[in-house]
């Protein structure tokens, strides 16, 4: 395995921590601002949002950079919105810093996977995303739930601190181990990088991207008020009820990868008609202790499985152009993720109470199935709008 991916997944599990941690300590971050549930909820999908604006914003005007430096400088961006994040006296400041911190994001992802991609052979391309964005499992697996804690024991800006300092590590580890891969005759312009968003296939992934990421996180943004006032958790148990989520997204990574090198649209199908079911059985059972265990699991891995296959599936149809079409899907699995947060606050606020987010997930990712399966079926039938050399892949 080339050492590059490690120091990807490095950064992917820096990344991945600002991102997901809040949601464990989103009483606490209310509590400390005085503003509700669904207020609170806003540093959420104002995260998301911005990292949409940076993964078509920096991502555009990077794209004739050579990679590593830009890495670098992303990186950089991270820590100073996590320490702003840190030091906020107010709800305001804590938004900018969040803000900050998430411009970094798509792009980091974005271009993070067309290296990833270019340090394998074709047919395993899908695998070494899947590598990098085990970073953004581990930072489920073992991040969330210690920064959970660490919050809850030292206050939740400690652990705002303690992530500025794993931005310091990654951004050692990508200037040690990830390889300068630019040269001249790489160099693609940003009108050459648009011309990807020509194929009815990208729009289409594009869409079932934001919408079965939403499903996933429509349920899980506001987990832990399901997990303590619904299946009757403790808030200290909190924490090691997200490893199970996480244990979950690591499997379904690894999973989704292997299997999408074999057939994207097949795992697809598979994997978010599964989370489908399990989203609404989970709604169903959430009052049980044993069913709330086994669906967290089940949903972090039907979920999680979803992305390598979606990463892969946009850069293969972008063609010679992916790092603009990469980015933009980073950006869209976090307009997936406002989405979530926004309709699972919307139910809450209306008195439909803790279950009714993952309801509301369920029928944002039904609607995923509808829009994958149209656009499987699609590929199948328009056979020019499938990637040269890739017919393995796209089936």
């Amino acid at each position: 395995m080339p050492l590059g991916l490690i120091a990807l997944a490095l950064g992917a599990f820096g990344i991945g921590l600002t991102e997901f941690v809040i949601m464990g300590l989103l009483p606490e971050v209310a509590a400390d601002f005085a503003v509700s549930e669904a207020a609170a909820g806003w540093l959420i999908s104002g995260y998301a949002l911005s990292v949409v604006v940076g993964a078509l914003v920096l991502t555009a005007a990077t794209t004739q950079l050579p990679r590593k430096p830009v890495l670098l400088g992303l990186i950089v961006l991270f820590i100073v919105g996590n320490v702003l994040t840190a030091v906020a006296t107010d709800y305001g400041v804590a938004m900018i810093g969040r803000i900050i911190a998430a411009l970094c994001h798509g792009a980091f992802f974005g271009i993070g996977s067309v290296v990833a991609a270019s340090l394998v052979p074709p047919e395993k391309k899908a695998g070494a995303i899947a590598i990098m964005f085990t970073g953004l499992t581990a930072a489920n697996v073992f991040g969330v739930p210690f920064g959970t804690f660490l919050g809850q024991q030292l206050g939740w800006r400690s652990t705002f601190w303690a992530i500025s300092a794993i931005g310091v590590l990654a951004f050692i580890g990508i200037a040690a181990l990830v390889p300068k891969l630019d040269s001249p005759e790489e160099k693609i312009s940003i009108r050459g990088e648009l011309a990807a968003f020509r194929s009815g296939q990208v729009w289409l992934s594009l869409t079932v991207t934001i919408l079965a990421y939403g499903g996933m996180f429509g349920a899980f943004t506001y987990i832990a008020y399901t997990l303590t006032e619904v299946s009757g958790f403790t808030t200290g148990a909190v924490p090691w009820l997200l490893v199970l989520f996480g244990v979950g997204l690591v499997i379904g990574n690894w999973l989704g990868g292997r299997l999408a090198d074999r057939s994207i649209d097949g795992t697809l199908l598979f994997f978010i008609a599964a989370l489908v079911v399990v989203l609404a059985l989970f709604a169903l059972l959430a009052g049980s202790g044993i069913a709330t265990i086994i669906a967290l699991l089940l949903m972090g891995g039907f979920g999680f499985g979803t992305v390598p296959g979606l990463q892969s599936r946009i850069m293969n149809y972008a063609g010679t152009a992916p790092t603009l079409a990469s980015g933009a899907n980073i950006g869209a699995f976090n307009i997936g993720n406002a989405l979530g947060a926004w309709a699972g606050g919307v139910g809450i606020a209306a008195g439909l109470g803790y279950t009714s987010p993952i309801w509301i997930g369920a029928i944002i990712t039904a609607a995923a199935l509808i829009v994958m399966a149209i656009a499987a079926a699609s590929a199948r039938r328009d056979t020019t709008s499938q990637p040269v050399g890739d017919t393995v892949a796209a089936n």
